[in-house]
């Protein structure tokens, strides 16, 4: 397992983080998995015995029952050095101001966290999604006393765009607030928005890249394919939504070439799909999930997984996305003129 540094942090965690949306099985979350104690604590242990040192979880997952689980699987004194991070800013509860990131929500919700998952200390505590209507000096106030408590130790977002990302870094740096150290996004080889705005603001900034949902939901594991009906007990199946797909054709093009590499290589599809990730410029680690402990033994595998040059350029051709404006026209008259983190987006364009 190769360890990386949380962005400008001092913090290093490892290239595969294990995700718990499949503990607990309440509300929404049942169509992803529902995981009891017992076979939570397997996996866990399994990704820890494979060098796993961050555990991610959110309070919405389940309505708190994942933060519960982990809790009772690794609560109290620390093992094996785990760092847990988990999110908040979704609705906990009935009344107007249990959702947000207020200071009253993010205080309220951070205790309630500590609380289920039976720990002093949260190492990376993240803003779920955007809050457009609590000002930014709030929120950051309030995660900024939440380190000065000792409740928590680092802080980053999850689902934000390029402009929300840098007012919260420019309000942190003119108010001497402490200030994002990474960012978890959607990225996979079929859905590469975040290449656009959010790889190159993470190069630029200096914040760590972690992907939630890596294969795509599963699409990208090599058991959906082309003109096949979709397989029983996948997310899709259960009527999983998430990431919309524009371009059916693309994806599918994109699974046949994962399918001929992971053939090719005596590996799964999935395996290849992760690999790509984690060889991707500013992406620090991948969130992976499962229910099952084939599923994981199969991702945590990707670790080792070292994809050649002509595997690498025969994904990211298939897969790549169009320059969209001021992109396409920065490569026509700016070439010159580009920083790294521009051409983390526009270098491949310019080979065209």
């Amino acid at each position: 397992m190769e360890y990386r540094l949380l962005g400008r942090s001092g913090l290093k965690v490892s290239t595969i983080t294990m995700g718990t949306m499949t503990f607990g099985g309440v509300g929404w979350a049942k169509t992803v998995g529902d995981l009891g104690v017992g076979e939570a604590k397997r996996l866990v242990d399994m990704c820890l015995d494979a060098g796993v040192n961050l555990i991610d979880t959110a309070d919405v997952y389940s309505q708190g029952v994942s933060e519960e689980i982990l809790g009772e699987i690794i609560g109290g004194p620390r093992k094996n050095g785990v760092l847990i991070a988990t999110k908040a800013r979704f609705p906990m509860g009935p009344d107007v101001n249990d959702a947000g990131s207020s200071r009253q929500h993010l205080i309220q919700a951070c205790e309630a966290s500590l609380k289920r998952m039976k720990t002093e200390v949260i190492d990376l505590y993240q803003l779920h999604e955007w809050d457009g209507q609590t000002p930014l000096e709030e929120t950051m106030e309030a995660l900024d006393t939440l380190i000065r408590q000792g409740k928590v130790r680092y802080i980053g977002c999850s689902n934000f765009s390029g402009w929300h990302i840098m007012k919260a870094l420019g309000v942190s740096e003119r108010d001497k607030r402490e200030r994002f150290v990474s960012q978890q996004i959607h990225y996979t080889l079929e859905a590469r928005d975040a290449e656009y705005e959010l790889l190159p603001v993470g190069i630029d900034q200096g914040l760590g890249v972690l992907v939630w949902s890596p294969i795509a939901g599963g699409l990208l594991s090599g058991k959906h394919r082309r003109n096949q009906a979709t397989p029983e007990g996948t997310r899709q199946f259960a009527g999983w939504t998430e990431p919309p797909i524009r371009d059916e054709n693309r994806l599918w093009n994109i699974v046949d070439t994962l399918v001929e590499i992971a053939d090719g290589r005596g590996v799964s599809a999935a395996q290849v799909a992760l690999a790509w990730l984690i060889g991707r410029k500013g992406v620090t680690s991948v969130i992976i999930g499962g229910r099952t402990d084939a599923q994981f033994k199969d991702n945590l595998a990707s670790a080792e997984l070292k994809l050649t040059q002509e595997e690498r350029k025969r994904l990211d051709d298939v897969s790549l996305p169009p320059l969209l404006y001021p992109y396409w026209h920065q490569r026509n008259t700016a070439s010159d003129r580009l920083s790294e983190a521009d051409l983390s987006l526009i270098a491949p364009h310019l080979a065209k």
